[in-house]
């Protein structure tokens, strides 16, 4: 590469591919100056005989180990989302195309950015991953034991501990409700589910509870209502300090626990919750948002009791839950971005700082 070349370059798009990726370099005034394709070796080797520049890739998989190894080398790696990276494309999309967009969408004030995530931190997002799985395959087969029974007549109470602990007893009836094939059928479901719970129960208690324990972190995001291991340890591996976002309202937002907005002119239009961003975080505050509901003797404790008597009045319990969860979304940012304990004495102003 000529050295004039290296020397003119502001801003570069990265297309990551899996083994090839294509390489656009814009100069100050937006003119293409650099326009290659790179073997994934080629990167960093390229990437450190340039001058800094601006460096702008999707937020996907490899982008993050990516975004730190240039960051070592003196660039301003940035990640963003593809959603946001689209509308600069201009149409007949090819991998030069879409790195030439995300040149050109690195460059601008209002971009959102993805934090970098560390080593750690995807080393714990991706326990989350694997239980969040082996959730998912325990729902399945739950949901199929209950297909087959009903299938012969046989309805269970809604709820995973009550089919538990009326299994063993359908399994032991005549055989003329079930038959003896669908009896081994469930019994290997059963055996199924049984090895799955170990698993989740494992990988939640022995790992990722023993990890959040010690971090000081998920010590403090364990002080707010409804939160523990999973959440506190989900919350960090996601955002890290938090610092991403500037307000408990934004990390809300990112949870997808905002109404969502359709309006115009003088018209303002809120329709159901926007369900963006972190899905999986976003589950799990709603559940905490349950756990609290119903200790209603816990309300007064955690500075709650007020505010939920007074929203249970205007509210549907559902739309109650949604309320609760986007305020210990809030909270739990305050508490992680500010570095201190939940003290529910002080609610009101965390409140009020995070909206």
């Amino acid at each position: 590469m000529a050295e004039a070349l290296k020397n003119s370059i502001a801003f570069v798009g990265i297309d990551i591919g899996k083994n090839s990726f294509h390489v656009v370099g814009l100069d100050e005034c937006g003119a293409i100056v650099l326009r290659q394709k790179w073997s994934r070796g080629q990167v960093e080797a390229r990437f450190a005989n340039m001058p800094p520049c601006l460096i702008g890739m999707e937020a996907c998989v490899g982008a993050h180990h990516l975004s730190r190894g240039l960051q070592k080398l003196g660039h301003d790696a940035r990640l963003m989302p593809a959603r946001y990276v689209r509308p600069y494309s201009k149409g007949q999309k090819n991998d030069f195309r879409d790195a030439e967009a995300i040149a050109e969408a690195v460059q601008r004030p209002t971009m959102k950015f993805v934090a970098t995530k560390t080593a750690d931190q995807l080393d714990l997002q991706a326990m989350h991953r694997v239980r969040e799985r082996l959730v998912s395959q325990r729902t399945g087969i739950i949901n199929q034991i209950r297909a087959f029974l009903l299938e012969r007549g046989v309805a269970v109470r809604q709820g995973l501990r009550f089919l538990r602990s009326e299994l063993p007893g359908i399994l032991a009836r005549p055989s003329d409700i079930l038959s003896p094939r669908m009896v081994r059928i469930i019994e290997d479901l059963a055996g199924d589910w049984h090895r799955l719970d170990e698993r989740i129960e494992g990988l939640s208690s022995s790992e990722i509870e023993a990890i959040a324990r010690r971090d000081s972190s998920c010590e403090r995001l364990m002080s707010v209502p409804g939160i523990g291991p999973i959440i506190s340890s989900a919350m960090i591996a996601a955002i890290g300090a938090g610092d991403v976002f500037s307000k408990g309202r934004d990390f809300a937002a990112w949870l997808g626990l905002v109404p969502k907005q359709i309006s115009t002119g003088d018209r303002t239009v809120l329709g159901k919750i926007s369900k963006r961003g972190n899905r999986y975080l976003r589950v799990l505050f709603v559940q905490a948002a349950w756990v609290v509901l119903i200790r209603p003797k816990s309300w007064e404790r955690h500075g709650l009791k007020s505010w939920i008597e007074a929203a249970k009045k205007r509210l549907h319990r559902n739309v109650l839950a949604i309320a609760l969860a986007n305020k210990l979304a809030r909270i739990a940012w305050s508490v992680l971005a500010h570095g201190r304990s939940f003290e529910a004495s002080k609610l009101a102003e965390v409140a009020a700082k995070s909206a």
